[in-house]
């Protein structure tokens, strides 16, 4: 099954920038033209490798934001002192070549038959995947009920805004902003906290199935409150990275 090898036994290949969307003044989704994709499940990972001309080579990893069967998608967010995000987000046109090498990761995927209720909490570029979750949703026509809380800086800083906000069947979306709030906002506020997970999350008579992804302190955060609001540890899935995300 797509997803289950492991990197040794991936090849690097050439993909075609098909083109390149504005998420948000620091975020950019690359959507690119694979010729020999396997497929992949939602949630996995694939590897970008960029080489300098003068043989440097730097690799980082980027959760697939597209649902299986669409188009190969990666949403990037630019990091002033990175070495990837800089050139993938301000260079990179339609028509130029990039490496890549996936799908990669099986544990942290979800599939109609894994049922649900789901609840996604994401923070910050930590959507991406939980994103392709609920394409893959809409695609196959699952009625699974979803919850999204997404913990963005500010409005300015939601990944994928308007598509989000769009009213679907069955998923409810709960925006909270730390840092700033436009004038009349009525969404919630602050970081997601124990109060806040207890207002929003599935009852636990629900057991819910969960996906948390953004920086390792959020989602230490997340999964200890809701362990403490009793939801079974083993029905919490996680994914980690540093203070943003790849570079």
């Amino acid at each position: 099954m797509a997803g289950t090898a492991v990197r040794g036994r991936l090849t690097w290949q050439v993909a075609t920038v098909a083109d390149v969307v504005t998420e948000t003044p620091r975020v950019r989704t690359i959507v690119l033209d694979v010729p020999d994709w396997p497929g992949h499940r939602a949630g996995q990972h694939l590897d970008i490798r960029l080489t300098a001309e003068d043989g440097y080579r730097a690799e980082r990893e980027y959760s697939i934001a597209s649902a299986p069967g669409e188009p190969v998608a990666v949403t990037v967010e630019r990091l002033e002192d990175g070495e990837v995000s800089p050139y993938l987000t301000d260079e990179l046109r339609p028509g130029d070549g990039l490496e890549l090498r996936g799908p990669v990761g099986g544990y942290f995927v979800w599939e109609p038959e894994d049922g649900g209720p789901l609840l996604l909490v994401a923070g910050g570029s930590g959507v991406v995947p939980l994103r392709a979750m609920l394409r893959h949703r809409g695609r196959t026509g699952s009625d699974v009920p979803v919850r999204l809380l997404y913990s963005s800086r500010s409005l300015e800083d939601v990944i994928y805004l308007d598509e989000l906000d769009e009213p679907r069947d069955g998923v409810e979306v709960v925006h909270t902003l730390t840092r700033r709030q436009p004038p009349g906002w009525t969404g919630r506020s602050g970081r997601v906290d124990a109060a806040l997970l207890a207002d929003v999350a599935w009852s636990v008579e629900d057991d819910p199935l969960v996906f948390v992804c953004g920086p390792t302190s959020f989602v230490e955060a997340v999964a200890s409150g809701l362990v403490g609001l009793g939801y079974r540890p083993e029905r919490i899935k996680t994914e980690r990275f540093g203070s943003t995300g790849g570079s």
